[in-house]
């Protein structure tokens, strides 16, 4: 197999609910790293080919005076593991005034894994809208807000903070890039029926995806369904005749997903196994 899909995890030991299916993981790498064992726990095989490679910024100087400026801030949000990875200060302790917040359990992880503890996340979405609707962002008048992002990122949070009266700083902390591995791997993998089932958990990795495969690669993929880890990176891979099934997100959303659609097939027929 070529070098553009990754072996993260080793076998299933023993058979699981996802015994035989392939799984095709687009997270960029480090991300992929800690999905793809729990796939193959559930005897699944993870098929990783990184949609995203994640860079640091070209330029780190508004980062830097943000790491020394930190502690006149009140909020801090980190909106992915990536930005926890790449914006969170690491010279020092993180001030115990500074209020953070995550969208999801995973940013949440990475966080607490720095010893940031007591992190805010949403208890309806995982997404920006979720955090929005947290108490202590519904209050932030004349607050400071910092926000940990990719760049290019969404206005949307911000903007709506602003508008609460809040005065907000984006950073960037990392850049997506395409990959350059090309695809060649994967197109074996789709040739070869390896792969079952497609995993999508950001719409800028799915043009990535759908660029790098070309028309033979995308007439393989929109026979597979295609679970989605937020509805808007459904709608777009509908928009590309893919069958999108949306799911709750994160690790757990797109595994239970997985679940629900192959462990009733699997036990009638054993179809979507090679």
């Amino acid at each position: 197999m070529t070098t553009d899909i990754h072996s993260l995890s080793p076998p299933p030991r023993a058979p699981g609910p996802l015994d035989g299916i392939g799984v095709i993981v687009t997270r960029p790498l480090r991300a992929a790293a800690a999905f793809a064992p729990k796939i193959a726990a559930l005897g699944g095989r993870p098929l990783v080919w990184p949609a995203i490679v994640i860079l640091p910024p070209d330029d780190g100087t508004q980062l830097a005076q943000v790491h020394a400026n930190l502690e006149a801030y009140d909020i801090a949000i980190f909106v992915s593991p990536n930005a926890v990875e790449y914006g969170a200060r690491l010279d020092g302790p993180w001030p115990a005034h500074v209020r953070a917040f995550a969208p999801g359990a995973g940013t949440a992880e990475a966080l607490a894994a720095l010893g940031i503890g007591e992190v805010r996340m949403p208890e309806t979405t995982w997404d920006s809208e979720g955090l929005l609707e947290l108490p202590d962002l519904g209050d932030v008048a004349g607050k400071r807000i910092v926000i940990f992002r990719g760049e290019g990122g969404r206005e949307f949070l911000g903007n709506a903070l602003r508008a609460r009266g809040a005065i907000v700083d984006h950073v960037p902390c990392y850049r997506r890039v395409a990959p350059q591995t090309g695809a060649d791997g994967l197109l074996e993998v789709l040739r070869d029926a390896r792969a079952h089932a497609l995993t999508l958990t950001s719409a800028e990795g799915l043009v990535n995806l759908m660029n790098a495969v070309g028309l033979e690669g995308r007439a393989y993929l929109t026979a597979l369904p295609a679970f989605c880890a937020h509805p808007r990176i459904a709608e777009r891979a509908r928009e590309y005749g893919l069958p999108a099934v949306e799911t709750a997100g994160g690790d757990a959303g797109l595994l239970a997903g997985l679940l629900d659609w192959f462990v009733p097939k699997n036990r009638a027929s054993g179809n979507g196994r090679s």
